[in-house]
């Protein structure tokens, strides 16, 4: 489903050249769930915003579903996240002047979605939640647990083959946190493959396959015995 090739980063200032990503490999296939670990500064965020396409590798290729898409155009690759990414990150990027149901809805007005399938899916994707009776509230209404559970559900509203999820209990204390967790592995096992970045070891426990990176390069690989399954 997603495979890198020599995946590489290089950000050029005027007196420094930095190498974000050296020669990154790896291959992750349908329905898997996959932690990237590694202290700050090893190049997890770099590549997890190529991954979601919300950047490009200055070299190396990126294929998702069988297609080459590294040196796509912004236009390019905007139209390939809509139709395969959804979103989770740690500080929840809701918009503070739309309510729960606004801001889950609004991946369905960017795709087209008619108003009334569009009503009908966020109440699906609240309920789903456990968020339903908030729909009205804004966001700064929320406890950061409930906020995290609108941006999940605002994730998986258009129905991604993928969730990229960067820290997503990392502003949440161990209940909310473990709580997101849950949502996320229920997800998985419906089909969904997640990628997520994380520095906790417990986070990391609930996936099937754990990446280690260190200066930008995977330095090993752990594959938990769950993974046959998928």
């Amino acid at each position: 489903m997603i495979k890198t090739v020599n995946l590489q980063k290089v950000y050029i200032t005027e007196d420094v050249e930095t190498t974000a990503l050296n020669n990154v490999n790896v291959e992750i296939t349908e329905g898997e769930f996959v932690a990237i670990m590694g202290p700050s500064g090893c190049g997890k965020s770099t590549l997890l915003n190529i991954l979601g396409l919300l950047d490009n590798p200055s070299s190396g290729e990126y294929h998702i579903n069988g297609e080459e898409v590294a040196k796509h155009s912004e236009r390019e690759r905007a139209n390939t996240r809509k139709q395969n990414i959804g979103f989770v990150f740690q500080s929840f990027n809701l918009i503070d002047e739309l309510t729960v149901a606004e801001n889950v809805e609004l991946p369905l007005l960017y795709l087209g979605i008619p108003t009334a399938d569009r009503k009908q899916r966020v109440d699906e994707a609240l309920e789903y939640m456990g968020i339903k009776h908030r729909e009205k509230h804004f966001p700064q209404q929320l406890s950061g647990g409930q906020q995290q559970r609108v941006a999940v559900a605002r994730a998986v509203i258009s129905n991604p083959k993928i969730i990229l999820a960067d820290e997503p209990t990392g502003n949440l204390d161990s209940a909310h946190g473990n709580e997101v967790m849950d949502l996320l592995v229920e997800l998985n096992k419906n089909g969904t493959t997640i990628i997520m970045v994380t520095h906790s070891s417990t986070d990391a426990s609930f996936a099937h396959r754990i990446i280690h990176l260190f200066d930008g390069h995977v330095v090993t690989e752990n594959i938990k015995e769950q993974s046959s399954q998928v």
